[in-house]
C-alpha cells in the first residue's frame, strides 16, 4: 500500500492536522503502507521516520530518525 498526498495538513488546524498525522501513523503501522507526503510545516517532521528534501531537483537531504509516536 502507497499514500501520496501532498501538504495534508495544509490549511488545517491543529487538531485536524493531528488527526491527517494520527491516521498516516496508524495505516504505517497497522497495514505498513508507505506514506509519501510533501509539506512546508517543520512540525510535522517528528513524526516521520524518513525525511528526504529535494532542492533544485535534487535530493538535498536523506535523514533517518526514530519517529514519535502521535499521542492521542
Amino acid at each position: 500500500l502507497l499514500i501520496l498526498a501532498d501538504e495534508p495538513t495544509a490549511n488545517l488546524d491543529s487538531e485536524n492536522s493531528h488527526q491527517i498525522l494520527e491516521l498516516m501513523q496508524k495505516l504505517n503501522q497497522e497495514y505498513k503502507a508507505a506514506v509519501v507526503f510533501s509539506t512546508h510545516d517543520e512540525k510535522v517532521t517528528r513524526y516521520i521516520r524518513r525525511e528526504v528534501r529535494l532542492e533544485d531537483g535534487r535530493i538535498s537531504w536523506d535523514k533517518r530518525s526514530d519517529a514519535k509516536e502521535i499521542e492521542t
